[in-house]
């Protein structure tokens, strides 16, 4: 990978508008396809499978395939994976403190 801001670095593996949502909600252990769908309601099914192969192609989450009948297929964070979660919480305490700041700049940009 290219050196430069480690931010920028960081955020070629976990930016999108899903990705992060998807870790945060693998961080109290693994869930299957549908459970991550429901989970965030407005994602397609299309974008949903992109995003989780994105991931697990960049070691962040891990896909465990049971032989059973119907299939059942789980996502899981990787140890990699579990490594950002500190940093998913951070960022959640952020958000939280200056909830109505972010709520109110989001409201503009919507009317605009």
């Amino acid at each position: 990978m290219e050196s430069g801001c480690p931010v920028q670095n960081s955020l070629k593996l976990i930016g999108g508008k899903w990705k992060i949502t998807l870790m945060y909600n693998l961080r109290n252990g693994p869930m299957r396809f549908g459970e991550l769908k429901r989970s965030l309601v407005k994602i397609t099914q299309q974008m949903l499978t992109k995003q989780l192969r994105e991931l697990e192609s960049d070691h962040l989450i891990d896909r465990k395939v049971f032989e059973v009948i119907p299939p059942k297929v789980e996502y899981s964070l990787t140890d990699f994976g579990v490594s950002i979660i500190p940093v998913l919480d951070s960022l959640c305490k952020w958000s939280s403190e200056h909830e109505e700041l972010i709520d109110a700049i989001l409201d503009d940009q919507l009317i605009k």
